[in-house]
């Protein structure tokens, strides 16, 4: 259970510890921050405010760490991940019932989420091992004018501290994904959870604190955005920062200074739909797409623009699966549960009134129970309306009709965002010239938008990030090229 057990000592009364210098604190501020229960809408955990002081001390103890971690071998470092991952699966029940509690996440769903993260250190682990265990040997006369004077070697060295900011809707893989590669790289790490999930991501820390890792390299702070965000992104101390979440992110970008930044800042995803595609194909993965986790993924398919001809046939297939979808506690696994905040749910439902003034077509009645939210599809969208552009986060999808494929083109690229999109048609040709032309950081052919597995690229464009993720991507991203030159007295040169 939830701070019992071998979690006891992460908990206070009925606060949360936060973590740093490899002990379970508590805030000298003696302030607390509530998490609210989604479906409840009551406290249902607590956790430390910490104050600017201790962020301060943290990045200290951060700093110091790393200095010894990056001397620490690489097969111990996956060593160490490798048993953080066997500890995380371990305790899976734990971390998924605090999912469930924090977040609203389907029980069922809560549990795959922690399972793939240990997966994702796992093979993190074995990955660093292999790109980082590898480097360059360049030889100077390859470039015009020079002899064989100078070997340059050159290897991938880390960056110092990271600062890990996740998202609410993955507060544990996405924490996982950027704790891992820092880690096997050579890097500390200070973990600022979102609010909703910062039990949840406490938890995980927990796992990493089990394995045994140095003291002061992992660190993770909880507190209130307002207090000690800022302080953090802008905080001279971090090296480098990998956030996921919202518009927060552009804000981060412009206070960050010369540090990496890695982003995945959201998506208005686009589900183009040709006359040719196979529409129970398409059905299955726009219903799939828009509504898991009732619709808040960055990946989730945000609209769907399907050519006139075939929109009958497609939304009244997509109606029938919407049909089907359970609505209610995400502890009776429910695909749908409730949105994760009362302003969510209030900002959703603005969306949905301003579709309604403005003449959508509601393919089923508008229905709304505290931050539950019935799952709605609004077909005869128009781009004068909210929802044609803005990124719900809810399980509320729009349907535009399109007359032509470059119609569709066009409504995708002139979104802000540019995360994925995908494309269902029976001709590989149109499916490649239309992924060619669509401005996403991935197109998804005949399936719908996906993070992952976790070792594919993920990236997005314009609005929706900096730079690229993936277990590989992120690795080389939390590293920097150092070179070391051999300069010899005379040129060499090795004749058979």
């Amino acid at each position: 259970m939830a701070g019992k057990g071998v979690f006891e000592e992460i908990i206070d009364g009925d606060v949360y510890k936060y973590y740093a210098d490899g002990e379970w604190k508590k805030s000298a501020s003696g302030k607390s921050v509530s998490i609210i229960n989604p479906t409840t809408r009551k406290t249902q955990y607590k956790v430390q405010a910490c104050s600017q002081e201790e962020v301060n001390k943290v990045m200290e103890l951060a700093k110091a760490a790393q200095k010894s971690w990056a001397r620490t071998p690489l097969w111990k470092r996956a060593e160490l991940l490798h048993k953080a991952a066997a500890i995380l699966k371990d305790h899976k029940a734990s971390i998924a019932e605090c999912l469930v509690k924090e977040i609203a996440k389907p029980a069922k769903d809560a549990v795959t989420e922690v399972v793939r993260s240990g997966d994702l250190v796992s093979y993190t682990a074995e990955e660093g091992v292999r790109i980082l265990g590898e480097g360059k040997f360049l030889v100077s006369d390859s470039f015009p004018g020079n002899e064989r004077s100078k070997y340059c070697l050159s290897s991938k060295i880390p960056l110092g501290v990271v600062l890990a900011i996740p998202p609410f809707n993955y507060p544990v893989n996405l924490a996982v994904s950027k704790i891992a590669p820092a880690l096997i790289a050579g890097n500390s790490l200070v973990l600022k959870p979102p609010t909703q999930g910062a039990v949840s991501a406490l938890h995980m820390i927990h796992c990493f604190h089990m394995a045994g890792f140095p003291k002061g390299l992992i660190n993770c702070v909880t507190g209130k955005g307002s207090e000690i965000g800022d302080f953090l992104t802008m905080h001279p101390g971090v090296n480098c920062i990998s956030f996921t979440g919202g518009d927060t992110g552009i804000a981060i970008s412009k206070k960050a200074g010369m540090i990496p930044l890695q982003m995945e800042l959201g998506g208005k995803d686009a589900c183009i739909v040709l006359e040719d595609a196979d529409l129970d194909l398409a059905a299955a993965n726009i219903v799939k797409g828009g509504f898991s986790y009732s619709g808040q993924r960055c990946t989730a398919v945000k609209v769907v623009l399907v050519m006139e001809s075939v929109a009958d046939a497609l939304v009244e297939k997509v109606k029938a699966k919407v049909a089907k979808l359970t609505v209610g506690p995400p502890e009776e696994d429910c695909d749908i549960t409730p949105v994760v905040t009362e302003s969510s749910a209030n900002f959703i439902e603005g969306l949905v009134m301003d579709a309604k003034e403005k003449g959508a077509t509601f393919c089923q009645e508008y229905r709304r129970e505290g931050n539950l939210i019935w799952p709605l599809l609004l077909d005869h969208v128009r781009p004068d309306m909210r929802i044609a552009w803005e990124e719900p986060f809810g399980p509320i999808l729009p349907v535009i009709r399109i007359n032509s494929v470059e119609e569709g083109i066009h409504h995708c690229n002139a979104s802000n965002f540019g995360l994925q999109g995908c494309v269902f048609t029976r001709d590989i040709n149109k499916a490649i010239m239309i992924s060619d032309v669509m401005e996403t950081g991935t197109v998804q052919i005949n399936s719908a938008p996906a993070r992952g597995p976790d070792h594919f690229p993920f990236q997005g464009l314009k609005d929706s990030g900096i730079g690229s993720q993936g277990i590989t991507n992120s690795i080389n991203m939390m590293t920097k090229v150092k070179s070391i030159v051999i300069n010899l007295p005379s040129p060499s040169y090795t004749m058979g």
